[in-house]
């Protein structure tokens, strides 16, 4: 279906035509003509309205909801009414049977326009909510930048020596000593006339140099000494970026946002399948990542008070799909095996090829790749946590929607990707939602009265502190995070509720009444609010085919290693930081280890991107490392499948966990058919 021209919110209404509608979103304001029968996320979409949508406008996940304003709104020449929207189908059914969808609402990819509308996009399922948990990590870093600058004083024109300007600029800089065979960036060759007059034949040169001749790409009357780059980890749901003095390494500010390809697709594979789907919207995946960058380098020298165009160089790193979608590289065939990446080397180029607002003449440097499933973030993780620099066998763990391993020590390192999927960014959770204000991402429950407290996202309290009530009055609680799904989940474990099979015990329910059925699905309520939230044995599910994925990942590296223990264990990224370690193995989310050795080590990633642009060797370093770094494959690994059944098991069905069991009062398990009765409806088989 094709769509009909964007109008923000500020513009006029458009000329009504035959065949289509003016829809408004809100409380955005956005708004545009959109031809009849065009499903409503399309239209989100179109206009860059935030819904989320994890499963990519499939009908998997029943997030995409938004509401009907009815009426007659004069301010915008609208009347919108509920049958503007086509009638509700088999999509949706399933989702208002388990009570996920509410009456009044419609899923935005199964509801298609019939005419003029007003959609309320409700606040939980408004992505751009989201807290962005991706700060610089504190390291300090030697300075050794690929860009310098150098301040030189040239010799006028000379009708004896008719030498261009150009050419003793070129001597004035290789006079030093540090640099032979300059040559100049040609864009930069029609300023440099006036730039040597405006400077009384005094100015300040960037030089850079990475691995070829030396080059001249950017120039300043007089003296200048400012001089910044900027290193961004792009994430499939956060982008986050660190502005760096490069003469000192030291990050000067931070930043980070949603990445706004979400509108596409929650996780890779949605964006590959919409893709796929909408082959003509490449650019448009681009456009939108690049868009956010650019806003937030613009946010960045302003908390810094740095002018843009004193940013000389960009780093990035991501999975390879952000990766080949920042670059303008189609990313299709990492959607099928042999899963082939376009590109897997470093890329270097110009940043004026990509559009980015710094100096026209800086330079961006992009991390190789390991494979087509472990991208440029784990490299740089690699590099930031250095396990080939130890003899402990450690496992470095980049939790997300697609979960990155590396195991290893100086001797050898190996990496691997899990497909964990959404989960544990609180998607396919019945009240599951991002990190955001009222979120619940803390969970305690009392083994003997089987009573919750939690700790919610905007209020320092807990739910049985001073304090708490007054601010559920600001903040609310509006759903369940990735971080509180998981603790959830082991203390329901811990506290007896649900055994070591993941499955709730209904003859609890007699002990407490938060313990029930949601029509055939047992349940545990947390919290009785506005919204509650329940976790029901659904949700459970998905958190156990979650982590049985992740640690089937990290096993089978250990496998491969030959080993079956590890020293250490790291947990990198945004949610790695803000999981517990001990509910962590408790999940059985990671094998067993000494729990003073499990550390979060934040941002890895955008770490190593920092590295890497403070500091030339870094990127030898990181070049040379993916060549010998081991890639496991394990969709194509025989053993995955049984290691995944084992680790269904709360910790797991097969491994033990001494570590663990010396730390933590794990339950009895139960007697053969204990809580039989919660199978109803749960005998599916599980596949990862």
């Amino acid at each position: 279906m094709d769509r009909l021209p964007r109008h923000d919110a500020a513009s006029s209404a458009p000329p009504a035509g035959a065949g289509d509608a003016l829809v408004l979103f809100m409380p955005s304001g956005r708004r545009g003509r959109f031809a009849l029968g065009t499903p409503l996320l399309d239209a989100a979409r179109t206009l860059g309205v935030y819904v989320e949508s994890v499963c990519g406008g499939r009908g998997l996940c029943g997030r995409c909801q938004v509401e009907v304003a009815e009426g007659h709104f004069a301010k915008h020449a609208i009347t919108s009414r509920a049958d503007h929207l086509g009638p509700a189908g088999d999509t949706e059914a399933p989702y208002r049977r388990r009570g996920i969808l509410a009456p009044a609402r419609r899923l935005s990819c199964a509801a298609r326009i019939l005419g003029d509308l007003v959609i309320d996009v409700p606040a939980e399922f408004a992505v751009n909510r989201q807290i962005v948990r991706k700060r610089a990590e504190t390291r300090a870093i030697a300075a050794d930048p690929a860009t310098r600058l150098v301040t030189v004083s040239v010799s006028p024109p000379d009708m004896e020596h008719p030498l261009g300007d150009a050419d003793r600029l070129i001597a004035a800089i290789e006079a030093g000593g540090e640099w032979r065979g300059v040559w100049i960036d040609p864009p930069l060759l029609a300023t440099v006339q006036e730039t040597l007059r405006a400077g009384e034949w005094t100015v300040t040169a960037a030089v850079h140099q990475d691995i070829a001749r030396p080059q001249l790409i950017a120039l300043w009357p007089g003296v200048r000494s400012a001089a910044f780059g900027v290193a961004f980890d792009i994430g499939s749901t956060t982008i986050a970026g660190h502005l760096v003095d490069l003469s000192t390494g030291r990050a000067v500010a931070s930043a980070g946002t949603t990445n706004p390809q979400i509108r596409f697709g929650e996780d890779l594979m949605s964006r590959i399948s919409y893709l796929m789907m909408n082959p003509a919207d490449r650019t448009a995946l681009t456009d939108a990542v690049r868009g956010a960058i650019g806003t937030l380098i613009a946010r960045l020298c302003a908390q810094a008070d740095v002018a843009a165009e004193d940013v000389l160089e960009a780093v990035f790193v991501g999975n390879p799909v952000m990766h080949h979608l920042f670059l303008g590289i189609d990313p299709q065939q990492l959607g099928q095996a042999p899963f082939a990446l376009a590109v897997s080397g470093p890329v270097r180029l110009p940043a004026r090829d990509l559009g980015l607002s710094i100096h026209p003449g800086g330079r961006v440097y992009v991390l190789p790749c390991i494979a087509g499933h472990v991208g440029a973030d784990a490299a740089a993780v690699a590099l930031a946590e250095g396990p080939q620099h130890h003899d402990d066998i450690t496992l470095v763990v980049d939790v997300g929607t697609n979960a990155e391993l590396l195991l290893g020590n100086r001797d050898r390192v190996l990496a691997a990707s899990s497909p964990t999927g959404p989960a544990f960014e609180g998607a396919q959770i019945t009240a599951g939602q991002r990190a955001a204000p009222g979120a619940i991402e803390r969970v305690r429950i009392d083994p003997a009265t089987l009573e919750p407290r939690i700790k919610v996202i905007g209020i320092d309290a807990w739910s049985d502190e001073d304090g708490f009530d007054e601010g559920i009055g600001t903040v609310g609680v509006t759903g369940i995070c990735g971080s509180g799904i998981i603790e959830a989940v082991a203390e329901l474990f811990l506290a007896g509720i649900v055994g070591a099979d993941g499955l709730i015990d209904p003859d609890l329910a007699s002990r407490s009444p938060r313990i029930g059925f949601d029509g055939r699905v047992a349940s545990y309520r947390l919290w009785e609010g506005s919204i509650a939230v329940t976790v029901t044995q659904t949700d459970i599910r998905a958190v156990q085919l979650a982590k049985g994925a992740l640690y089937a990942g990290a096993r089978l590296l250990m496998d491969r290693l030959g080993v079956d223990h590890v020293d250490r264990i790291k947990l990198a990224g945004a949610f790695g930081s803000y999981i517990d370690p001990k509910y962590a193995m408790v999940l059985g989310l990671i094998p067993d280890c000494r729990l003073d050795r499990v550390s979060a080590v934040g941002n890895a990633a955008g770490t190593g991107a920092r590295m890497a642009l403070a500091r030339r060797e870094h990127r030898a370093e990181v070049e040379a490392l993916v060549r010998r770094i081991e890639k496991i494959e394990t969709a194509l690994e025989p053993r995955f499948q049984e290691h995944f059944v084992h680790a269904m098991a709360l910790p797991n069905g097969r491994d033990a966990f001494p570590h663990l069991a010396a730390a933590v009062s794990l339950p009895t398990p139960r007697a053969a058919g204990a809580g039989g009765s919660a199978r109803r409806g749960n005998r599916r088989r599980a596949t990862p």
